[in-house]
This record gives C-alpha cells, sequence and structure tokens, in this order.
C-alpha cells in the first residue's frame, strides 16, 4: 500500500503543477507522477537547505513543497525540451 500512496500524491502533486505551470507539457499520466514524486525530493531538498540542513538529503516534502517543487522541475525540463530542435 505504501508504493500506491506514493504514486496517487505524485499523480495529484504532479497535476496540479501541471494545471499551476502556464504553457503546453507534452506528458502523459506516468511522466505526471513521476513529475510529482521528483518535485517532493526537490521540494524537500529545498526546504532542507533553507532551514540550514544539507541540500542532498533525500527527504521528501508535504504537499506544498511537493508543488513548489515539481513546478520548478517541470520549468528546468521545459527548458531543456524547448531548447531541441529537429533537423
Amino acid at each position: 500500500m505504501h508504493i500506491l500512496g506514493w504514486i496517487l500524491f505524485g499523480l495529484i502533486a504532479g497535476a496540479i503543477a501541471r494545471a499551476l505551470m502556464p504553457g503546453r507539457q507534452p506528458m502523459g499520466i506516468i511522466m505526471t507522477i513521476i513529475l510529482g514524486i521528483i518535485g517532493s525530493f526537490v521540494g524537500g531538498a529545498v526546504a532542507n537547505a533553507l532551514q540550514g540542513g544539507s541540500l542532498t538529503d533525500p527527504v521528501p516534502a508535504g504537499w506544498i513543497g511537493s508543488i513548489l517543487g515539481a513546478i520548478l522541475v517541470l520549468f528546468i525540463y521545459g527548458m531543456v525540451v524547448g531548447r531541441r530542435t529537429t533537423v
């Protein structure tokens, strides 16, 4: 049941981040789940660093930190994918 909780948490956090981020994000449900889970750890790392801890400690964040982390990951993802050109 623990892994299903992470999947549901990632789906909700990733979907909210995608809804708040302007523009089109071409990704499916699996990538949205992964976005939310990675965003949780990014949000936790940033919050930990702001509190004087280490940036490299893998600590998951709560809902708000996860959504903000997912928005940050989505922004970076858009910058990387947006620069690709096809020849």
